[in-house]
């Protein structure tokens, strides 16, 4: 999708930032005549209406604001005023005695409109919902002594509570827990995304997340400089990069051709399972290379597929590829679900290839036993590598132990290996070596079953088959590896919805990836471009 067809809401929905880029933003905005006290009631006016949204004062009279010491506590007591204007009863507890000035000016308003400030916290307890406004982004210092003991005992409470920007505690770019945290219902995060919703440290505190857009512009938003640059992928964006609608006079050669090599005697199910996301890819053609023993099994599984039986070793591994399959035949290859780490002789095979590889499960561990950057940045193709964390700290040992942020370890291993680095996970990282990383904020417990990674891999083979030409686009082929993450994520979530997330194993999630995009299709709209 160029950027141009990107709507100015797509584009900042897609942004996400670090504690000092924000702080960098902000400051144009301030220097370019931006008011300071107008920029907050403009924000806390937008906040104060999505607490009217969520939380009715039919059904949640009694407001509980958290006031901090900084414009994050000064936001809370606009909020504060404006819901005691409509009539909300509003109680406010401030635990910190000096404030920054602006916030103060706020709080004698606030006295001076008859609105409560609590002598003790104790009070909270009869609140039917909590603001919570102590810290915002930027907090870096544990939090500890009587504020802790405060965060802790609102955390027990039977209340919901609304976090300002990121809950109290929570570190802005790491997602770290700084001592303790609150544990938000909903969290509405202010202006642009931070890093620390992509990072799973603080995904137990974050509740439902929301963006508040206040109307950044985006010369001031893009003119951050970024290294590497943090992407959240969108449901409109994801969308817009699969093949559909497809032309009037195609046919299964030009959808291309998928090799998937898979399994093994000990793990036959895994070449399934990720033949059940190829055929949902759409792709035109996909040959199956399986140990010769499997073939009638996988046949009846996948009658549409060319199943092309392998010779096996005694271990009942591929030993190696037919000579009548030559990698350079293929659109793209996929390797890896279920050949166990025996396979190395198709591994060297396909390596050397220039077809767009993905390599995943088994063929991230026979590569693991190599030198993973020098094997891999002189390869004369495009490759993705989808490691879980297990995965990936058997790849690349060092960056684990150097650095906790996801987002920086899939980065420097994109750069090491000049290839697609997608770190699977509850928000999965996808660095390309360019210095970009996107993040999938679409994710379900559901995926955490056996399996779930053996049909990304056979959708993501699929959908890269499809890009055209030998030399296909780069930032085509990387657009299709987003697209692929999201659109398993979406299929989780659907299945999730309608049988549970204990009711959705591989096969059902392979089951799903049709309709996830049939109910995004129908749901799509038309946007109205950037001028």
């Amino acid at each position: 999708m160029s950027r141009r067809s990107l709507t100015r809401r797509d584009r900042i929905e897609q942004m996400v930032v670090t504690a000092e880029q924000m702080r960098a933003i902000e400051s144009r905005i301030f220097a370019a005549g931006m008011p300071v006290a107008a920029l907050m009631e403009k924000v806390a006016g937008l906040i104060s209406q999505r607490v009217q949204v969520h939380y009715p004062r039919s059904r949640y009279p009694r407001v509980g604001i958290l006031v901090g010491p900084g414009h994050n506590g000064g936001d809370a007591l606009v909020v504060a005023r404006e819901l005691y204007a409509r009539e909300y009863d509003v109680v406010i507890y401030q635990p910190l005695e000096k404030l920054k000035e602006l916030t103060a000016t706020h709080a004698r308003y606030a006295r001076s409109l008859g609105i409560f400030f609590l002598e003790e916290p104790s009070a909270l307890n009869h609140c039917d919902v909590l603001v919570d406004g102590l810290f915002g982004f930027g907090l870096t210092r544990p939090i500890s002594g009587a504020l802790a003991d405060l965060v802790q005992s609102l955390n027990q409470l039977p209340v919901p509570v609304l976090s300002i920007d990121l809950p109290s505690g929570i570190h802005t770019d790491t997602g770290e827990i700084l001592g303790t945290a609150i544990a938000a219902d909903r969290t509405l995060c202010l202006g642009l995304w931070k890093s620390a919703f992509f990072q799973e440290a603080a995904l137990d505190y974050l509740g439902i997340p929301e963006l508040v857009d206040f109307d950044i512009p985006i010369e001031d938003a893009i003119a951050i400089p970024a290294d590497p640059l943090l992407r959240r992928i969108t449901n409109h964006y994801a969308l817009a990069q699969l093949l559909l609608p497809r032309p009037a006079a195609t046919h299964k050669y030009r959808q291309g051709h998928l090799l998937l090599i898979g399994g093994s005697q000990q793990y036959m199910g895994a070449a399934i399972l990720a033949g059940l996301g190829a055929r949902a890819s759409g792709v035109g053609m996909l040959s199956l290379a399986v140990p010769a023993s499997l073939k009638p099994i996988v046949v009846a599984q996948l009658p549409e597929a060319l199943v092309v039986a392998c010779p096996e070793d005694d271990t009942g591994a591929i030993g190696s590829l037919p000579e009548s399959i030559d990698p350079q035949n293929f659109s793209a290859i996929a390797c890896g679900p279920g050949i166990t780490q025996q396979a190395t002789a198709i591994f060297s095979t396909v390596l050397a290839s220039d077809r767009p590889l993905v390599l995943d499960a088994d063929g991230l561990n026979i590569l693991a036993h190599g030198n993973p950057s020098n094997q891999l940045s002189c390869r004369g193709g495009f490759t993705v590598l989808t490691p879980h964390p297990g995965e990936f700290k058997r790849l690349f040992p060092n960056l684990v132990e150097s650095n906790p942020i996801s987002a920086h370890l899939a980065d420097a291993a994109a750069r090491q290996t000049q290839a697609t680095i997608v770190l699977k996970g509850a928000r999965v990282a996808i660095a390309h070596p360019s210095g970009e990383v996107w993040f999938n904020p679409h994710s379900t417990p559901a995926l955490a079953r056996g399996g779930s990674g053996d049909v990304l891999t056979g959708l993501m083979g699929g959908l890269l088959a499809q890009v055209k030409g030998k030399s296909a686009d780069l930032q085509r082929m990387q657009a299709m590896v987003r697209a692929s993450v999201w659109w398993h994520a979406q299929a989780g979530l659907l299945a999730a919805q309608n049988r549970t997330e204990l009711g959705v194993d591989a096969c059902t999630l392979a089951d799903y990836l049709i309709p996830a995009i049939a109910q995004h299709q129908t749901a799509a709209t038309d946007r109205v471009p950037v001028k």
